[in-house]
């Protein structure tokens, strides 16, 4: 049998990181990994990301019938490669509000404020502008600027400063309202995924065993304490065991499935599936949450978005130009421009926004006709709540996957003032000075009811799913302070799932701060 000092399930962006730091301190690792490798160019391109979703390296989560998005079944891309999220992501680097984590702090988890992960972020960063109080120069997570900036996200920042928005050069320094270009988690005009930052380095270490394509069945337990893995790889069934503990970091979808399934979780739930109870904890599953959008689309006349980019000469000449000079279209992360506003009068952000410069749905339809740009206002602290739960005890059964997004007024009044924002801001003279008119929700006055019509008509996700294994104190806890799973000895978590609330922006930077702080917790053993 297998033995290692600690098992890791999911190789993603929060896998990577804990892998990395635990076998530079001289732990034997096995690193478990649903999808195959992340050798394909498509995602060390920058800019050709969207044709990996979809794909073997992605999972396509489905939600149940939306009740507030006219019942509408929505989809959420994840990682199912190496490095993960961090390896389809749009690349940008967010870390949140200060708020974020001091509310953490404030519901109960001892150590998660905004002072206790601010060192913890500007430890993993390599930035390579800003080295100051908020950011740091040297750790593995390379952090840069645009190598590129499409004409349309250039219009989109001044279009915004036009009706009175600021310019924001570092979202994630003292203030992060305004709007300008994201910076991006690359390097060398490729992409900076956590496997090619934090795996690569140590992937020839004897310390290090990597299996991909190897689909976790259950945490094994022995007198309640989790002692290994059950996994299922090249046509057989496998056992390993772990010495010292074993960390789940398979993302807010997959993890608490996995829990569900070795008998951790809601009793009476797991009792009706035929799955023998080992830890009742109630909120495994709940509290799910998500970054939901609606876009705003502006049309020209003018051959200037992304559309076409992608086929005959000009791809040619977009990849020669990439292959041999590093540089153009190519290099951008694509989703180049955003920001993020008060719109309730509260005092902090609470719209963030993501700008295509092509007409983009969701990752299930076509690209549409013609040239344009997708303007898209999402909702950063969604109040509606949803849930993961089995639909059966086999591992392959899809969960029940019930989003409720929009379901909560408030999340539908926020999003109906973000998208009469961005009508604004497509407005401007900066887009309409390259021919934008508007396609939807359409020129002209609209109402409040309108927009909401229009919201809940085109709502889709943002692919940040968080919450469903929280941290806290209260009865619906899974994680305490420390990631420990409650009453599950040897069992930690380390992903989005853990997430009492969902950030304020982007989720990829706060997994690997959540990871580098679940290592620093496995290696100080006097107060683990």
């Amino acid at each position: 049998m297998e033995t290692y000092d600690y098992i890791i399930v999911g190789g993603g962006s929060s896998g990577c990181v804990l892998a990395n730091r635990l076998v530079n301190a001289g732990k034997s690792v096995l690193l478990l990994e649903a999808g195959p490798r992340d050798n394909t160019p498509f995602i060390h391109i920058p800019a050709t990301f969207v044709r990996v979703l979809g794909t073997k390296r992605t999972w396509m989560y489905r939600t149940e019938p939306e009740p507030g998005a006219n019942g509408r079944v929505l989809t959420v891309p994840q990682g199912r490669t190496l490095g993960g999220g961090s390896s389809v992501n749009a690349m940008i680097y967010i870390r949140g509000q200060a708020q974020d984590y001091d509310t953490w702090r404030d519901l109960g988890c001892a150590g998660w404020g905004y002072d206790d992960v601010l060192p913890v972020f500007r430890r993993s960063e390599d930035n390579e502008t800003f080295s100051d109080a908020f950011h740091g120069t040297g750790g593995p997570l390379k952090v840069s600027e645009p190598r590129y900036r499409h004409p349309i996200s250039s219009a989109f920042v001044r279009a915004a400063q036009e009706i009175g928005l600021p310019h924001n050069a570092d979202f994630n320094g003292a203030v992060q309202a305004g709007v300008g270009f994201y910076q991006t988690t690359t390097f060398g005009a490729r992409r900076g995924s956590t496997a090619a930052t934090y795996l690569k380095p140590v992937l020839g270490s004897k310390l290090l065993t990597v299996h991909v394509e190897a689909a976790a069945q259950g945490v094994v337990l022995e007198n309640g304490a989790a002692v290994g893995i059950r996994y299922f790889r090249a046509g057989r069934m496998s056992e390993a065991r772990a010495r010292e503990e074993v960390v789940l970091c398979a993302g807010a979808l997959a993890t608490p499935k996995l829990l569900m399934l070795s008998g951790i979780g809601p009793g009476a739930e797991l009792a009706g599936h035929g799955i023998p109870v080992t830890r009742h904890l109630p909120g495994v599953g709940e509290n799910f949450q998500d970054h939901i959008t609606a876009s705003v689309y502006g049309v020209t006349d003018r051959p200037i978005s992304l559309k076409g980019q992608d086929r005959g000469l000009r791809a040619v000449a977009n990849g020669l130009q990439y292959l041999f000079t590093r540089s153009g279209l190519l290099t951008s992360n694509v989703v180049e421009t955003g920001g993020f506003v008060d719109t309730s009068g509260q005092g902090r952000p609470d719209i963030q926004f993501h700008v295509t410069p092509a007409l983009v749905g969701d990752a299930t339809r076509e690209a549409m006709a013609g040239h344009g740009v997708s303007i898209n206002p999402c909702i950063l602290r969604p109040a509606s709540r949803g849930k993961v739960s089995l639909r059966g005890r086999g591992v392959d059964d899809p969960i029940i996957f019930v989003g409720n997004n929009l379901t909560e007024r408030e999340d539908v009044d926020t999003l109906v003032r973000g998208v009469a924002l961005a009508r604004r801001i497509l407005a401007a003279p900066s887009m309409r000075a390259l021919g934008f008119r508007e396609l939807a929700p359409g020129d002209g006055e609209k109402s409040d009811a309108e927009l909401e019509r229009h919201a809940r008509s085109l709502a889709k996700t943002v692919y940040h799913p968080a919450g469903t294994c929280k941290m806290g104190t209260d009865d619906m806890a899974v994680v305490d302070n420390r990631l420990r799973v409650i009453g599950v000895p040897r069992l930690r978590i380390a992903d989005a799932s853990i997430m009492p609330t969902l950030v304020s922006g982007n989720t990829n930077a706060p997994c690997i701060m959540i990871a580098e702080r679940c290592a620093d917790f496995l290696l100080s053993r006097s107060s683990a």
